[in-house]
């Protein structure tokens, strides 16, 4: 599933090809997405100018003069500008045709993204109730100390909610509990202020680091799989169970933490 870095990475790489261009032709293959694509969408959409593509979690904004398309890349979509006459693939179920020639083409073989139209996206429900971006000034260890107070639930979900801090995915949630030196499994209500001050700088390393990596890696959009450059060569937990810490040499310990995998350093993270 694309997280907070590679959505991210996907609007570095479609901005430079899409915001000032009018929108010259809507075409919906297939709109039973997560949610069906408005039948009006064309018409909405048709002679209107992309005047800023936006971010917000793992959603990304096309915001024109008349609205916003709410696009949400689901587990295994992906956006990609097409300048040829590259036929359609199977799973190509959304694109817009640009004035300058080119072609924005929304690529979803799961069909769990979504295109949606707002009229006013920050109140949108997908959006509204949203946490703080980890990479914003809103964003801090107090703000999670303060959050966390009382709380009994995982230090590891209490991150990955979306309430508390938007973005925060599987994989980035371990290596940065890593980095801070944080037991996935402690309370969240349990840590103190300073170790969320910490574990908030952990987060936006990670993520940051992510990002810039996704940049440089995904050196052309136009013409790509649209896939960005993934932080995999760089994870120092993620995926490596039963491998050595790259701190202290102890077998890092892999577990299930709601269905979803957890590797974390017995020794470093308490």
């Amino acid at each position: 599933m694309p997280e907070l870095p590679e959505v991210e990475t996907t609007r570095q790489g479609i901005v430079p090809h899409c915001e000032g261009q009018t929108i010259t032709k809507v075409l919906i293959r297939n709109g039973k997405l997560r949610w069906p694509v408005p039948e009006d969408l064309p018409a909405r959409l048709q002679g209107q100018v992309i005047r800023s593509v936006e971010r917000r979690a793992k959603y990304l904004f096309l915001h024109v003069d008349a609205g916003t398309v709410i696009v949400h890349l689901g587990m295994s979509g992906s956006l990609r500008v097409i300048t040829d006459s590259a036929p359609a693939m199977t799973h190509d179920h959304v694109e817009l045709s640009l004035n300058n020639g080119r072609i924005l083409r929304f690529n979803d073989p799961r069909r769990f993204g979504c295109w949606l139209w707002t009229d006013d996206w920050l109140r949108h429900p997908l959006i509204r109730d949203l946490g703080p971006e980890p990479l914003s000034s809103d964003f801090s260890g107090a703000g999670l100390f303060q959050r966390s107070r009382g709380k009994q639930t995982p230090i590891k979900s209490f991150i990955m909610d979306n309430h508390v801090v938007v973005g925060v995915g599987n994989i980035y949630a371990n290596e940065a509990l890593f980095k801070a030196g944080i037991h996935p499994r402690r309370k969240a209500g349990r840590i103190s202020l300073d170790r969320y001050h910490r574990l908030a700088a952990a987060i936006k390393e990670t993520l940051s680091a992510a990002i810039l990596m996704g940049g440089t890696t995904l050196r052309d959009f136009v013409n790509s799989d649209g896939k960005p450059g993934y932080f995999a060569q760089s994870l120092l937990v993620y995926g490596r169970g039963g491998a050595d810490c790259s701190e202290c040499h102890t077998r890092l310990k892999e577990i299930r933490m709601n269905n979803r995998s957890t590797v974390y350093c017995p020794r470093c993270q308490r």
